[in-house]
């Protein structure tokens, strides 16, 4: 027959691997959120370089700052928005990289769970037979 200290042991036990499971859950969450604003911003960029690649060399290019519009050499500017792309592409293959490292520890979490409410349940299986 089941213990009530064992029963409520693997109920703490559950409870904690559940509270972890949902942190990861909530951690996935918010990377696909910063993922999607990057993927709007590399988008956006990509936009502008080929905007950028559609003028004439000695076209007027500004630059907004604050309220204010700076002129803007054409090669910096398609310097800059380059280098926008190669850190936005960089930051989601981060983020790519941590998804898939959060996926698998709720993959593992998951099945910590299940295992948790098997052994539960055989417990409780056995205290109701006894």
């Amino acid at each position: 027959m089941a213990s009530p200290a064992a029963v409520r042991e693997l109920q703490r036990d559950l409870e904690n691997k559940a509270n972890d499971l949902s942190k990861i859950q909530k951690d996935i969450a918010k990377n696909h959120q910063v993922r999607k604003k990057y993927t709007i911003q590399l988008g956006e960029n990509e936009l502008v370089l080929k905007e950028l690649e559609l003028l004439k060399e000695d076209a007027n290019v500004y630059k907004l700052i604050g309220p204010v519009l700076v002129k803007q050499d054409l090669a910096e500017a398609n310097a800059n928005v380059r280098k926008r792309i190669e850190y936005i592409s960089a930051e989601l293959k981060r983020l790519d990289a941590t998804v898939q490292d959060l996926e698998e520890k709720q993959n593992s979490k998951r099945e910590a769970v299940l295992k948790v409410q098997q052994r539960m349940q055989a417990l409780q299986a056995g205290k109701a037979k006894a």
